[in-house]
């Protein structure tokens, strides 16, 4: 796998502010929303001292009543502004939140195998779905509380500054202060909120990983030590919330201490000037109103720093995801591969998992359309890679694969991997209807092109004594049908695909010798006409091979029919002799 580096990749927070982009018609009309929000907050403390100085004390009851209607007509239209911020904010927070996980989702699919090789599955999972939870309430809140906090603030200071200049100085000297501490505390609460995300992961990864194999578990009665492994994640997990909360109550406390002895300052300050005579009692209410508003927005900080620092160590998550880069992809000028015979050939062929230990060395293999090939040897002499690099699930490191003559790094990767069906030993099956896992094989295929594919890999008489037929559900991975059930199905999907070139990577062993009939008929009828790899340890399976070539970890060993392989002796007369003594 490789990161990003041919330009500059954008920053995390521009890379976020893109994700706005497709909503903006909503997301400014929220923004709008929150401004009027904003400017009734600030209108209320003005209208109050307007109502004090002038109304009361002149006794213009008829405008005070007038005021006070005016005051409850903007606070219930601020009661609409602020169901539209709540709802529809919340809304395109969440949409933005699915654009990301689509996008995340999307770039997994484009990952080769040497990326799910190295990351565990519940690590995979925690980034699409708990990393990105808290972004919803980022993507609406942020944007929505620091507008609101702006604006507020700059015409709270403003409004003060009109009439009393000493409490706008006061304020102006309270506020660096609180966006110090602020800034300071950010850091570490970000810090923290990575670690918990992070413990997140490795706890999902341990339950996937746990109920995956709850039934190897129950065999071996190690219940209690798998709940023991669980525990010591989740002993972390609490570890590092402790600490994430730790920090967070630092800076609640303190912020709040700030806020609050403020209102004292304003108090004893007004206090003071009115002893003077420098200020009237209903300038001293204003004040306090005002510094009222002023601490909503400050409050609003505060929640909006607790956001960032929790959304964005998900997104960062995130970022740190989408930016790794697959190694296999289209060259540039790829065409598609289309009728093609199913010539193969290795020229010249290594291959090492992440540049260490060379697992193919200096392979020269040639097939010609339409025939069948078998691969054996002891385990761990590259057989299965040997065919993994014929789709490209791999990129090899020296010398070339054809098909009919093309380069398979000349062609483009989806059109290369339309042309090859591979059935293997250990058989995936969605957690849908038998219908589903077969039609996967080609989508858009009608129900009698699934019943004629599951005909010809001998599974439909099974399918039709399932209680729902081919609507019967299989469970997950399949577990409702026994190996051989879910082996065919695998064989049915490729029917369904129809490839030219076929790959077998055991695909009968461990079953026993009736279903074993069935299968390989199903396979015999599959490879007909197809370029056929087949992976076997069982060598009964092979015989009628055109080609049966021997593979251990120093390379190509061996290559003919049966007959001629057993005159010669060699390895292959002694796997032959190890698995049929005499």
């Amino acid at each position: 796998m490789k990161k990003q580096n041919s330009a500059p990749a954008p920053s995390p927070l521009a890379l976020f502010a893109a994700y706005y982009r497709p909503h903006r018609k909503l997301f400014a009309a929220d923004m709008g929303c929150a401004f009027l929000i904003a400017a009734v907050d600030l209108a209320f403390p003005m209208m109050t001292k307007y109502t004090i100085e002038r109304f009361l004390p002149g006794e213009y009851y008829r405008f005070f009543f007038t005021m006070i209607f005016l005051m409850t007509a903007l606070y219930l239209l601020r009661t609409g502004f602020s169901y539209f911020v709540t709802y529809w904010g919340h809304t395109t927070g969440a949409y933005i939140e699915a654009d990301m996980r689509r996008d995340l989702f999307t770039h997994l699919q484009r990952l080769p195998f040497s990326f799910y090789d190295n990351h565990r599955t519940g690590h995979i999972m925690s980034r699409v779905t708990n990393d990105l939870f808290e972004v919803t309430e980022l993507a609406h809140h942020g944007p929505e509380d620091l507008f609101i906090s702006l604006v507020t603030l700059t015409g709270s200071f403003i409004l003060i500054f009109t009439f009393r200049w000493e409490m706008a100085l006061l304020l102006s000297l309270v506020l660096p202060l609180m966006i110090l501490h602020t800034i300071v505390s950010r850091k570490a609460m970000l810090r923290t909120s990575r670690k918990v995300k992070e413990r997140t992961a490795e706890i999902n990864a341990s339950l996937e990983s746990s109920i995956s194999g709850a039934r190897v578990a129950k065999a071996f009665t190690n219940e209690a030590y798998e709940t023991k492994k669980f525990q010591g994640g989740n002993e972390q997990f609490k570890s590092a919330k402790k600490n994430y909360y730790r920090s967070m109550a630092l800076f609640h406390s303190k912020l709040e201490f700030m806020t609050h002895i403020l209102n004292v300052v304003v108090l004893a300050v007004g206090g003071f000037l009115i002893m003077r005579r420098k200020m009237t009692l209903a300038e001293l209410i204003t004040c306090n109103l005002f510094v009222a508003a002023f601490l909503q927005p400050i409050r609003r900080m505060t929640n909006f720093v607790e956001q960032y620092t929790t959304g964005m160590a998900g997104f960062s998550r995130f970022v740190e995801l989408i930016r790794i880069e697959p190694d296999i992809t289209d060259t540039r000028g790829a065409l598609p591969l289309e009728g093609i015979r199913g010539d193969l050939e290795y020229r010249d062929v290594s291959f090492s998992y992440n540049n260490d230990v060379t697992v193919l060395r200096h392979i020269n293999l040639s097939i010609p359309a339409g025939a069948t090939v078998a691969l054996v040897g002891p385990s761990g002499g590259g057989k299965t890679t040997l065919c993994h690099l014929l789709p490209r699930f791999y990129e090899i490191r020296e010398g070339a694969i054809t098909i009919d003559g093309r380069d398979i790094r000349e062609v483009t990767l989806e059109s290369l991997r339309r042309n090859i069906g591979i059935v293997q030993q250990d058989v995936f099956l969605f957690a849908g209807t038998v219908a589903d896992n077969i039609g996967y094989g080609r989508p858009d295929a009608s129900m009698e092109e699934i019943v004629e594919a599951a005909r010809r890999a001998e599974i439909h008489e099974d399918i039709i004594k399932m209680p729902n037929g081919y609507d019967s559900v299989v469970g997950e991975r399949g577990i409702k049908l026994s190996g051989g059930q879910k082996q065919r199905i695998s064989i049915a999907r490729i029917f369904l695909k129809d490839p030219p070139i076929l790959i077998l990577d055991e695909a009968t062993s461990a079953l026993d010798s009736a279903t074993e009939m069935k299968i390989q008929r199903a396979l015999e009828s599959l490879s007909r006409g197809r370029t056929t790899l087949i992976i076997a340890h069982r060598l009964s399976t092979i015989r009628n091979a055109d080609r049966i070539v021997v593979i251990d970890d120093e390379g190509i060993r061996q290559q003919g029919t049966h007959d001629e392989l057993m005159a010669q002796g060699g390895l292959y007369a002694e796997l032959h002799a190890a698995q049929f003594p005499r």
